[in-house]
């Protein structure tokens, strides 16, 4: 699977607004701020990417679920369990 961004990239310095009381406790517990906002954004990401890929593929998993929900699954005739 591809990722969704380019892990290479080089990082960039921003600017943006938290809650306060958040923030206190978060640099309290030494929670790295960069790291967790990078990774709350990389789920995201990919939570958004997959929504992304079902709704272009909608109409094949409907016909792929209605082919199995007909003749079942391919190799059904082999598996043992």
């Amino acid at each position: 699977m591809q990722p969704t961004f380019d892990t290479n990239a080089p990082k960039k310095a921003t600017n943006l607004s938290i809650n306060s009381d958040l923030l206190a406790k978060s640099r309290a517990l030494n929670i790295n701020l960069s790291a967790t906002l990078e990774k709350a954004l990389k789920r995201e990401l990919s939570k958004s990417e997959a929504e992304k890929w079902q709704r272009a593929n909608k109409v094949a998993i409907k016909a792929y679920n209605n082919f199995v929900e007909e003749n079942g699954c391919f190799g059904d005739e082999h598996r043992t369990f």
